[in-house]
């Protein structure tokens, strides 16, 4: 396939799980779609539809009772789920369809369709726990996924990256107790939902391999780039993943209304250039990621250009930006990092 090895799953359903003023609206995609499409970029990405999941896949991680409730809630024209989370008519449909694009995703990797492919899904996943939908996410796309690849391809050691500013702890709660996942999240603390922190580092089979990196407020690249250098690459060497999934959120970027940290579109770069090199290392360069937060529409949209740019080799130069202002870190990160690596032995 040249260089068609990277591609994209996406459909315009996903535009209709959608709450006016809500952060998580579907702008977040419009934006993202126009500026391929200015920039011409449709040609350079291996373009995939995706179909529902079933609900017995959605049950790989989620409890048949909290499918259900999801369903009736939207049946029933429910307009919340929770003070964040909201719901229209068609969220439940559109819901299995944004897992469906995941496994997409995930199935066009690992059958050597292609070497990277982005779920462009919406609503996003990662704050869904096995039985408690919430955080603006309704199952967890990348967690379902995960668990499928098991399954369906044997697969017993995967990573799970999750970048998005706010702590996965769906993710991490499905595969706590389990060594078959390294789930490594960078994240901002204090942060919603509150959990992250060094010393959950998963349990019984799983001990260690659940990896909490929260860096606190103001941190950008340079912090970011510690975190990969002196934790997840390490980690990542050690575990020797078969595959390589990120949870892409992309509300670490400095203007992030929902986030204060201070990465830039250079940081992103760096970052998915460490996933890569980790990815190409042990895992056949194999890479699937989900789209989760990022509620500024340009730094969205700029950031997840600027991820592909880097997986897909297209040497798309990273825009420069002003020099941002400098943000108050309110801990050490230093501190943080070496606490980290304590704890993990490294």
């Amino acid at each position: 396939m040249g260089d068609r090895k990277l591609g994209i799953v996406y459909h315009p359903d996903f535009l209709i799980h959608d709450q006016p003023g809500h952060p998580e609206r579907k702008e977040r995609l419009q934006a993202l779609l126009a500026q391929l499409d200015n920039e011409k970029l449709f040609e350079k990405l291996v373009q995939l539809d995706p179909l529902p999941a079933g609900s017995e896949e959605v049950a790989k991680v989620h409890s048949l009772e909290q499918i259900a409730q999801i369903r009736s809630l939207c049946k029933l024209q429910k307009r919340q789920l929770d003070a964040d989370t909201y719901l229209v008519p068609q969220s439940y449909d559109v819901a299995l369809l944004s897992v469906g694009a995941a496994l997409k995703a995930m199935r066009a990797v690992m059958d050597g369709k292609l070497k990277v492919c982005f779920s462009l899904g919406r609503p996003p996943g990662h704050h869904a726990e096995p039985q408690l939908s919430m955080g603006f996410c309704l199952f967890n796309n990348i967690a379902i996924a995960a668990r499928l690849a098991q399954e369906e391809y044997g697969l017993k050691r995967i990573l799970i990256l999750d970048w998005d500013v706010h702590h996965g702890n769906g993710t991490q709660k499905t595969f706590y107790h389990q060594d078959n996942v390294l789930f490594i999240s960078v994240h901002q603390n204090p942060a919603y939902p509150g959990t992250g922190h060094i010393h959950e580092t998963g349990a019984g089979a799983g001990v260690g391999y659940n990896v909490n990196i929260p860096l606190p407020p103001g941190s950008g690249d340079a912090e970011y780039s510690r975190a990969f250098i002196e934790i997840v690459r390490p980690l990542a060497e050690r575990y020797q993943p078969e595959l390589v999934m990120i949870s892409a959120g992309q509300d670490a970027y400095h203007g992030d209304p929902l986030a204060t940290m201070a990465l830039s579109y250079k940081g992103f770069a760096e970052m998915a250039r460490h996933a890569k090199e980790i990815a190409d290392r042990s895992a056949g360069g194999k890479i699937v990621l989900t789209l989760e937060g990022g509620y500024h529409l340009r730094g969205q949209a700029e950031a997840v250009i600027t991820v592909l740019s880097e997986l897909g080799n297209w040497g798309r130069p990273i825009k420069a930006e002003p020099a941002l202002p400098a943000e108050p870190v309110y801990d050490d990160p230093s501190r943080i990092i070496a606490e980290v690596k304590r704890y993990h032995n490294l």
